[in-house]
């Protein structure tokens, strides 16, 4: 009995995985253009999925529209334009560094930077740092003969209290 359960599940999951669609074209050297470009457009309706990924209407017909592009001949960067001047840039995966995107690219650069900075300044001690008065061959542990008069007296001073 649980043989022939498992048997009918197989057959049902090799169904659901089977209702992909297919796309004809007239080359089929268009095929890995279009896997390509679907690949790296985003759906305008879904947050972090790409066209290929996404099930919703709206990338069920950015499919289409790509396929008849391609068809056209359009070059890649020709239907990104495209997609964009409709969809706007959030549409790319991977948005051009221009003026509107330079601190997306850059911020991750900076916050490493701003990481290396905070590092250096609590585990490394600069020379110029150090306490005024010391000389490079002192360390900042030893104390003049002044001062270690002055604590032999208020050590004194206690004591006599």
């Amino acid at each position: 009995m649980k043989a022939l359960l498992f048997v009918v599940l197989l057959f049902q999951c090799q169904l659901v995985l089977a209702n992909a669609e297919v796309v004809e074209f007239s080359d089929e050297s268009l095929r890995p253009r279009y896997q390509q470009l679907l690949e790296e457009l985003r759906c305008p309706k879904c947050q972090n999925q790409n066209l290929a990924d996404s099930n919703s209407p709206i990338s069920n017909d950015l499919r289409v529209q790509v396929q008849r592009l391609l068809e056209e001949e359009l070059s890649d960067q020709q239907i990104k334009d495209y997609l964009v001047a409709r969809y706007s840039e959030f549409i790319l995966y991977r948005p051009e560094v221009n003026q509107s995107t330079w601190l997306l690219w850059g911020s991750p650069i900076i916050f490493v930077l701003l990481g290396l900075l905070a590092i250096y300044r609590l585990y490394f001690k600069p020379q110029d740092l150090q306490a005024p008065g010391s000389s490079q061959g002192q360390s900042n542990s030893q104390i003049t003969p002044q001062e270690q008069q002055r604590l032999d007296s208020l050590l004194a001073d206690r004591e006599q209290q």
